[in-house]
């Protein structure tokens, strides 16, 4: 069978089954899998408003790296919980994610499915339902934009709402570069809202809180508490997310490797310090005077943000290349379907293209996503995107070099925000 037959064969995953209680036989081997971990990197958790809750109530966790879950596990034990984890997370396990409480979403969908899901857990199993809101590791250790409909679900679900702000996993393992740095971790556990609140609380407000107990920036957590990380690898892969040159604007030109970072443009090139702070080291010029443009690395990543929503204000911005593309139906494996052509403009995502005789096409417009998930260097097969319907998964892996998955994320957003500030939105 080709792969798109494969495809139209498959059967979806089921989202509609109801969600497994954590099997208490399970329970253990969860706690045993978390605590060693929190242990060794002396995980402090610092309690807010938590005298006399007890399940059934939503978590809402920030989402840094794989350490979350068991920093999650540590924070609620001794209670059990269900969690919302990505389609791509039961690859080969669905049987046991199921078990342990897992419930499957396909990143950034409409999915009404999962409302009945979080409300069964709560109402019938009377458990917590734990939820990462932002869909995504963080790219560059500060909280991500949220969706609209989580101040409406949450008024609507009634219970208590506590909010897990952990610090520290994203700097111990970034997206961009998965090697141990072996800092300690902490976290705050504060409930953000009572039932009673809640009932009284328009949505606007529950949505304002909730993106103020979400407000986080590891690298300045980093430099307040003096936390030293002097891995000799630190800054190799940050310019997967500092894709542009703040110097000489240059785009997909950095490079970075042990401690450094450098355009490749301009030769300009900054040293991650101990502290998480970039220093410049290297002038682009000697006529020029050695100056740091963004010594706190998230304020680069705001500066690219910038470009890009100036690009969208001027109508210049506009990407179109050649991608590989991998279809995931279902929790079993990845389904090669071949080669697409990936545009994204303000009319959103298009993929097109033909597999094995048959013409395609996926449409995402511009108001249907908020954000977007991207990986990098995904199971060594590269940088890529992915885009879902309520029954496919696309892993999208644009061609060439002059690109960044980055950029493409940036971009959605502000488009997104773009069109909601537009008389159409």
């Amino acid at each position: 069978m080709t792969g798109i037959e494969k495809l139209h064969a498959a059967i979806r995953f089921d989202m509609v089954k109801k969600p497994i209680r954590q099997r208490g036989f399970l329970r253990p081997l969860t706690w045993i899998l978390s605590f060693p971990t929190v242990w060794k990197y002396r995980l402090r958790i610092h309690r807010h408003r938590m005298e006399g809750v007890e399940p059934p109530y939503l978590l809402l966790c920030t989402h840094h790296a794989f350490n979350d879950f068991k920093v999650t596990t540590a924070a609620i034990f001794p209670h059990r919980a269900n969690y919302v984890v990505a389609i791509d997370g039961f690859i080969g396990r669905e049987w046991l994610l199921r078990q342990v409480g897992g419930i499957c979403k396909r990143k950034f969908t409409n999915d009404v499915q999962l409302v009945r899901q979080i409300r069964h857990v709560l109402v019938k199993h009377k458990d917590i339902l734990a939820l990462y809101p932002e869909a995504r590791y963080s790219l560059i250790g500060t909280n991500a934009v949220l969706p609209e409909s989580l101040g409406k679900m949450v008024k609507l679900l009634g219970v208590p709402v506590v909010m897990l702000n952990m610090h520290g996993n994203y700097l111990h393992s970034p997206c961009w570069n998965l090697t141990p740095r072996g800092n300690r971790l902490e976290a705050d556990l504060s409930q953000i809202f009572t039932p009673e609140e809640l009932a009284t609380a328009t949505v606007a407000e529950i949505n304002g809180k909730i993106n103020e107990a979400f407000s986080y920036d590891e690298y300045r957590w980093q430099k307040e508490h003096g936390i030293i990380i002097d891995h000799p690898k630190r800054a190799e892969g940050l310019h997967k997310v500092l894709y542009q040159c703040p110097h000489c604007k240059s785009e997909y030109r950095m490079e970075s490797e042990g401690t450094r970072i450098t355009c490749g443009a301009c030769n300009k090139s900054w040293e991650m310090t101990t502290l998480g702070e970039l220093q410049a080291v290297v002038k682009a010029s000697d006529e020029e005077v050695l100056y740091t443009e963004f010594p706190h690395i998230p304020d680069w990543y705001e500066f690219e943000r910038s470009q890009v929503s100036q690009e969208i204000e001027r109508g210049e911005y506009a990407f179109s290349c050649e991608a590989t593309v991998d279809a995931l139906p279902n929790a079993k494996r990845y389904i090669r379907l071949g080669t697409a052509k990936l545009t994204h403009s303000n009319q959103g995502f298009i993929l097109e293209g033909e597999f094995d005789g048959e013409a395609f096409r996926l449409e995402k417009p511009v108001p249907t996503m908020y954000s977007c998930h991207i990986e990098y260097d995904y199971f060594n097969k590269g940088d890529c995107i992915d885009l879902s319907t309520l029954d496919d998964t696309y892993y999208i892996y644009p061609h060439g070099k002059e690109f960044s998955v980055t950029k493409l994320a940036l971009a959605t957003e502000e488009l997104y925000f773009a069109f909601k500030k537009s008389p159409r939105g």
